[in-house]
């Protein structure tokens, strides 16, 4: 397990003097459970002090860059950028699903790219961070790993939205999502959705629920559209 928590560092930049801190913040209470081990060595004590320490960091990076926004949009503006599906997203960047100490149970059923465990990972990540290095060494993975390209992950997780604006400034037509397959059994489905704008399709996205593929699908398609690409017809 050291050599795998050796890679994680590698990945976020930063060696930590106290590795049971790190191999606690990787530490699912699945993992406690299958092993008998006490409820509180899991690591939801230390997303419980990762996300008090995201929302101080990410409070202030909005109040500083946003000088003339009121406090209801820096609230709701704060609370996209940290929500479940934010974090996930920050947290595959850095792979960090691959590294998670998960029971036997949980692992057969794709507990490491399951949003919820991976975004409280990344809390509890921030908070074994702050512990060992300071408040510091948190800020400047915050900043590096989840504040950093906003615009982009705004484009992401606003994609439906986005979509809808630009298809209905600029092209008129319609925008419908069709669900075109699904995998796996009950507890681990993947599902797979094209969106179409008029007739033609435009994009295709894969996820865990139809409204995440869908989010996909309308991602792919803005990049698309972006890009100048040509979009194929409908089947």
């Amino acid at each position: 397990m050291k050599d795998r928590l050796k890679e994680l560092e590698k990945q976020i930049g930063y060696q930590f003097r106290d590795y049971s801190l790190l191999r606690r913040a990787m530490m699912h209470s699945s993992y406690t459970n299958e092993k008998h081990l006490p409820k509180f060595q899991c690591n939801e004590r230390l997303e419980f002090l990762g996300d008090a320490v995201l929302e101080l960091v990410s409070s202030e990076f909005l109040f500083l860059e946003n000088p003339k926004i009121s406090e209801g949009e820096l609230t709701k503006t704060r609370a996209g950028m940290v929500c479940e599906p934010s974090l996930a997203f920050c947290a595959r960047d850095i792979n960090l699903g691959n590294y998670l100490l998960l029971g036997r149970g949980e692992e057969a059923t794709g507990g490491r790219e399951r949003d919820s465990i991976t975004s409280d990972a990344m809390e509890a990540l921030i908070g074994a961070i702050y512990l060992d290095g300071g408040f510091t060494n948190a800020k400047e993975f915050i900043h590096r790993f989840i504040l950093s390209d906003l615009e982009h992950k705004k484009l992401f997780f606003d994609s439906k939205t986005i979509l809808q604006e630009i298809v209905q400034a600029d092209m008129g037509e319609s925008i419908s999502y069709r669900l075109v397959g699904e995998e796996g059994p009950d507890h681990n489905k993947s599902f797979h959705v094209e969106v179409c704008i008029g007739e033609r399709c435009c994009g295709a996205g894969k996820g865990r629920t139809k409204k995440a593929a869908e989010q996909e699908a309308a991602y792919q398609a803005i990049l698309k559209l972006q890009a100048g690409q040509a979009i194929r017809p409908g089947v």
